[in-house]
């Protein structure tokens, strides 16, 4: 497990009652399953254990370790430290981190957010590239073949996080992918080719396409669409140019990131 992660030391009370806000433990360290040191440290000292469950969950789902074994773990750290079972925030922390982790793997390696369906950021860099590349062979000019259309829903996700105030990360992330997967549902109905449907940050969606003369009336019916399908009715959506070289079309994205 990682070596960052502090060691558990059993602390122990020398008798009589444990001092106020820490729990009595006969635990040593070798009783805490290994990789778990941090969460027991945390309960033997009385300090709130949620960030050392979520440091955990994080360090597990990198080692390749289940959601279940995540679990174990946690349980028997708490026999082992408290003689009880986790509560339900502990659970929530460790299964939140681990989940956000091993989602966030599963991007890298597919290229496609699992949630969404929607390619990755670095997916349509890569296609973008490879549009370039295809450019420079041809001698045509991207500005003029090429082009993204972009649906930012930045209004509707605050107005649901207004309307969720309370609610956990697990519920708000869900309202948002459905959201971003409703969006995609449209776009890949309006423009049904090879065009690479992409996420972009927390609350857009970018849309690679071919500049035709059917492009704006495209659009046009990309709003009626998403009214149909029930996507966001205050999305913006726009066609963003591309520049004529490859690294400035980088520099686009990331300024749509901050749009």
């Amino acid at each position: 497990m990682r070596g960052s992660l502090p060691s558990f030391t059993g602390r122990r009370d020398p008798g009589g009652s444990p001092e106020p806000g820490r729990e009595r433990t006969t635990a040593s360290r070798h009783d805490v399953p290994l990789g778990f040191d941090a969460v027991g440290d945390a309960l033997a000292s009385g300090r709130c254990p949620l960030a050392a469950c979520a440091l955990v969950g994080t360090a597990l789902a990198g080692d390749g370790a289940s959601v279940g074994e995540a679990l174990t773990g946690l349980r028997r750290t708490y026999e082992v430290v408290r003689s009880s079972d986790p509560d339900f925030a502990a659970v929530e922390a460790m299964t939140v981190a681990w989940s956000e982790a091993t989602l966030g793997y599963l991007v890298d390696v597919s290229c496609e957010d699992p949630l969404t369906g929607l390619a990755s950021q670095q997916h349509l860099r890569s296609r973008l590239a490879e549009v370039y590349r295809g450019a420079e062979r041809s001698g045509d000019d991207v500005r003029r073949t090429h082009a993204l259309v972009v649906v930012d829903v930045t209004a509707s996700a605050r107005r649901h996080r207004a309307g969720l105030r309370g609610a956990g990360p697990v519920d708000l992330r869900l309202v948002r992918a459905l959201e971003l997967a409703t969006v995609a549902e449209g776009l890949r109905a309006t423009f049904s080719g090879e065009e690479t449907v992409a996420r972009l940050g927390h609350d857009a969606v970018v849309t690679l396409v071919r500049r035709t003369p059917d492009l704006a009336p495209a659009v046009a019916r990309l709003r009626t669409l998403l009214t149909e399908l029930g996507g966001p009715e205050d999305a913006r959506i726009w066609v963003e140019g591309l520049p004529g070289d490859v690294d400035r079309a980088g520099a686009v994205l990331g300024t749509l990131l901050v749009h």
